[in-house]
């Protein structure tokens, strides 16, 4: 969703870690596989209320002829980075919504950034060559984050959900230093425990579900008049296509679509 990609540049370093910084210093690579078991005793800790809640029965899948365990990686896995992508966009929409921006220029061209304060009508104010740049660092950090190493276990392999591999430098890495890590980039955490880690993931998922629901509520509401009526006289109607990054369609506009 549009507010989700104009975001996820402010709050990026809400992506998870529990990596070292260096091949040299990272901590060894642990397996990791759950089971539906496992997945029902996590949602008792989540919430005892609901509880383990799976009408599609995903929890028994298997996705691609991989196993139920891999399947059940990738779903996790999903889980936790839409909840965190879905915070930081529901942050990041608040903070557009009040007309909060940088003071300095958007673009090297001096324009400045967007002084709207409808989400969705601000994103689509800006420029596509900002959208592609946005994009472009999106597309980076998904294909970061698919990497399986001897440090960084795959999360579909054996390896833990949500865990987003360091960015190393040098032959095996990126080919130039990089000073900072997305998930703790200050290294605050370093001596964190395992116990307070599992912790503090618990609370990130219940706070990504609430985060999506919370996204839902603000696109039905500005899209759907009365559909939400807590939000009608707080967010603006929208009529534009909210699933749409570009004005134009950049894939279909070649085959006349």
């Amino acid at each position: 969703m549009k507010t989700t990609i104009a975001t996820i540049l402010s709050l990026a370093a809400g992506a998870s870690a529990f990596t070292s910084p260096s091949l040299s210093t990272a901590r060894p690579a642990t397996q990791v596989s759950e089971s539906k078991a496992d997945l029902e005793a996590l949602a008792k800790q989540l919430n005892p209320i609901v509880g383990f809640y799976d009408p599609l029965n995903l929890a028994e899948a298997e996705f691609w002829g991989q196993s139920n365990e891999a399947t059940i990686g990738f779903l996790r896995h999903a889980e936790i980075k839409h909840g965190r992508v879905a915070m930081a966009a529901f942050v990041g929409y608040i903070v557009h919504a009040n007309g909060i921006k940088f003071p300095w220029a958007m673009q090297m061209d001096g324009t400045a950034f967007p002084s709207e304060t409808n989400p969705p009508a601000l994103w689509d104010a800006v420029s596509d060559d900002a959208k592609w740049q946005i994009f472009g660092l999106i597309g980076f950090l998904e294909f970061w984050s698919e990497l399986s190493t001897p440090q960084h276990k795959h999360y579909m392999a054996g390896g833990k959900p949500g865990d987003f591999p360091d960015f190393v430098s040098g032959p095996d890495g990126i080919p130039h230093p990089v000073p900072f890590n997305l998930y703790d980039p200050f290294k605050f955490s370093k001596n964190m425990s395992e116990e307070t880690k599992e912790r503090r993931l618990r609370a990130e998922l219940n706070n990504g579900r609430l985060a999506m629901l919370g996204l839902f509520g603000f696109a039905c509401a500005q899209t759907i008049p009365g559909s939400v009526p807590a939000l009608s006289s707080i967010v603006s109607p929208y009529d534009g296509e909210f699933m749409a990054p570009f004005a134009t369609n950049v894939i279909g506009t070649p085959f006349g679509l």
